[in-house]
């Protein structure tokens, strides 16, 4: 794993840095997500940060009817903007990108599947599937050993559609080597 911000105000600004990028309100979830994806940053690291965040007013909470969403504050551009060169260039880059996938996906409103089938030697047929807009864009089939590899495949595939399919691009386009490299 890629090392982690300890830092409190190192993680502040890579809020703020990521918030200022993107450009546009989030719900708490999706910026939850963005945050935490590449594992830069924990998951309490977040909630305590995010809340400071609000308090200072470098971020603020926009109440509608249907959802709250958050935006960073013009404070919280200047601190972003001032600050950001604090954070390593890669780290800034690759979430970035990776947030930007992750809203894409959620955005463009992906469908997942996930089925199997049992086969006569004990082992299963699965496929997991992504489309978008009627269209696949993921068809993945596997012959696995066991119902344990099974579940936790099914659940890894369901709950984290996109950072498996991050995975998969990343591994046939050779942007992660080092797993395959001997």
């Amino acid at each position: 794993m890629q090392s982690q911000l300890k830092d409190k105000n190192d993680i502040k600004i890579f809020i703020l840095y990521l918030l200022r990028h993107i450009g546009y309100p989030l719900d708490f979830v999706s910026i939850n997500d963005i945050v935490v994806q590449d594992g830069y940053v924990g998951y309490f690291d977040f909630v305590e940060c995010f809340a400071e965040l609000l308090e200072t007013g470098n971020i603020e909470e926009i109440k509608s009817d249907a959802e709250e969403l958050y935006e960073i504050t013009p404070q919280g551009i200047h601190v972003a903007d001032t600050l950001d060169s604090r954070l390593i260039n890669m780290i800034k880059e690759k979430s970035l990108k990776s947030a930007l996938r992750l809203l894409s996906f959620k955005e463009r409103g992906a469908k997942v599947k996930f089925d199997y089938q049992p086969l006569p030697n004990g082992r299963f047929d699965a496929v997991c599937v992504i489309s978008e807009r009627e269209e696949e864009i993921l068809n993945v089939r596997m012959k696995l050993e066991s119902s344990n590899q099974l579940e936790r495949i099914r659940l890894n595939f369901y709950d984290k559609p996109e950072v498996v399919y991050r995975g998969i691009l990343a591994v046939l386009t050779g942007e992660v080597n080092y797993l395959i490299d001997d």
